[in-house]
């Protein structure tokens, strides 16, 4: 894996994939620079050379470049790859060692910058909710995969809710933490649910 984590097909698809990784990585780096409120859209498209104009085709705010996420998608697949004989969890913390094996180190540092400022920004840390909503639907559907049951089995959803929920204290734990290592923090939060979460 070279370029984005996300490799659609497609000629157009790729380059609209590249433009919006590209607006995004900009994006970020403006924000750790000088600030996520004092950074401007108009900023933002100046320094990916894109108009303004362009820039709300990707991204329909300011916010929106950093509660996109990538990686999502990516994750799921590859865990629904894994051995069928794992466990959904098992499937999880598979996939952690295989994402860190295949990203390459410049583009995880921007994915770990992206989720320590989602979860360091008060008005980014209360939207970024409606995507764990979102990751409960995406889990909920790599655990129907992996086990025959329907994704909206009661069962298969409050598992995915449950994953959600550690990560999601997990990653929030860790946001004041600079040097935290995200992965190493979802796979100890996904290996505490595994084991009944002990206390």
């Amino acid at each position: 894996m070279t370029s984005s984590p996300v490799e659609p097909t497609g000629l157009r698809e790729r380059k609209k994939a590249r433009t919006r990784a590209a607006i995004q990585r900009h994006a970020l780096r403006l924000f750790h620079e000088q600030g996520y409120s004092a950074t401007t859209v108009d900023q933002i498209a100046a320094a990916a050379e894109i108009s303004p104009s362009t820039f709300f085709r990707y991204f329909p705010t300011k916010e929106a470049t950093v509660l996109y996420d990538p990686f999502d998608p990516v994750l799921i697949e590859a865990a629904a790859a894994q051995d069928p004989g794992l466990s959904p969890i098992g499937a999880l913390r598979a996939t952690m060692g295989f994402i860190r094996e295949q990203l390459p180190e410049g583009e995880w540092e921007r994915e770990r910058q992206r989720q320590a400022l989602v979860f360091r920004e008060p008005e980014l840390r209360s939207a970024v909710m409606d995507k764990f909503a979102e990751g409960i639907d995406l889990l909920a559907g790599l655990a129907a995969r992996r086990t025959g049951r329907a994704a909206d089995d009661f069962a298969v959803r409050n598992w995915a809710g449950a994953v959600v929920g550690v990560v999601l204290a997990a990653l929030l734990g860790a946001a004041a933490d600079a040097e935290a290592d995200t992965l190493e923090v979802i796979d100890q939060a996904v290996a505490h649910l595994d084991a009944g979460l002990p206390l």
